[in-house]
């Protein structure tokens, strides 16, 4: 059995940068370096970008005005930040354990091993490390996953070394988002944008692209029946989604043309927002 992991930057979309809209953005900011590692790359007026190495994954944008987020409006469950590897997430817990991090779930979801929590405004957080792809599937060659106990003592015998931060080769792995209703989740992300069903569960479905467990995931089980979200509310501002190529890119858009729906295009990305007014922007 190969130890191969996936190969983002070779499938046909990826998650690039995720922005969130925080209310206090010095709090926040403040905990995705503590907590999450992640470094500060540029800083402007009400702005604050962070990553790993030289690589830009989450910016947030500061506006004490902002609505508080709603838990059961349409909208962010989690960001992923996937560790490169098994060892840089042993790493990661035995640093959130010495700092005393209130963790709120811990999963063996067969694919992947996930920690979860949250950041100082409620925005969910996974930080998870993938098996290898071998892994994955059953014997028709679906893939399968579950919500099985985490086996932590077992995951921090990997550790090798002390936690130096977010590791470089990091990146958000997925994005889990809060949807009205799956089925017409798929409407848009299988059938605008292009993403493969890899599976579905009770209330949620989970879309994926060249061959990924999931890039993102739509689930109603705190928001069923929900509408678009209010513009301007705190939490999840948009999903960068990066095409392999132009083409891809193109594609889609043709796609969301004959569907009737509004873009908007910059030199920098074209923006797509799903039925709830999630902000899907697509990068090259």
């Amino acid at each position: 059995m190969t130890d191969a992991t996936f190969n983002h930057a070779e499938a046909p979309l990826r998650i690039g940068q995720v922005q969130l809209r925080v209310r206090d953005l010095d709090v926040v900011s403040g905990f995705y370096q503590r907590v999450i590692g992640l470094s500060v790359l540029d800083r402007a007026a009400g702005r604050v970008t962070l990553g790993a190495g030289s690589v830009p994954l989450l910016v947030l944008l500061g506006d004490p005005d902002a609505t508080p987020r709603n838990p059961r409006d349409a909208g962010l469950f989690h960001t992923a930040f996937l560790m490169p590897t098994r060892a840089d997430l042993a790493h990661w817990l035995a640093h959130v354990t010495r700092l005393g991090v209130r963790l709120q779930g811990a999963s063996d979801h067969i694919v992947s091993e996930a920690l979860y929590l949250a950041d100082p405004e409620g925005n969910g957080i996974e930080v998870y490390a993938d098996r290898p792809v071998a892994q994955w599937r059953d014997t028709r060659g679906q893939i399968r996953m579950a919500t099985d106990p985490l086996d932590i003592p077992a995951l921090l015998q990997e550790r090798r070394g002390d936690w130096a931060g977010f590791p470089e080769g990091g990146i958000i792995g997925h994005v889990h988002l809060q949807v009205g209703d799956t089925g017409a989740a798929d409407g848009f992300y299988r059938d605008i944008l292009g993403l493969d069903i890899a599976a579905r569960y009770s209330g949620a479905h989970f879309y994926g692209s060249g061959g990924y467990h999931h890039h993102l995931a739509g689930n109603t089980w705190n928001s069923r029946h929900a509408g678009p979200r209010p513009d301007g509310a705190a939490g999840l501002e948009a999903v960068e989604l990066v095409a392999r190529d132009p083409a891809t890119r193109e594609v889609i858009m043709a796609r969301a043309e004959r569907a009737g729906i509004p873009s908007e295009v910059s030199h920098q990305a074209a923006v797509l927002r799903d039925p709830w007014g999630t902000r899907i922007a697509l990068a090259t």
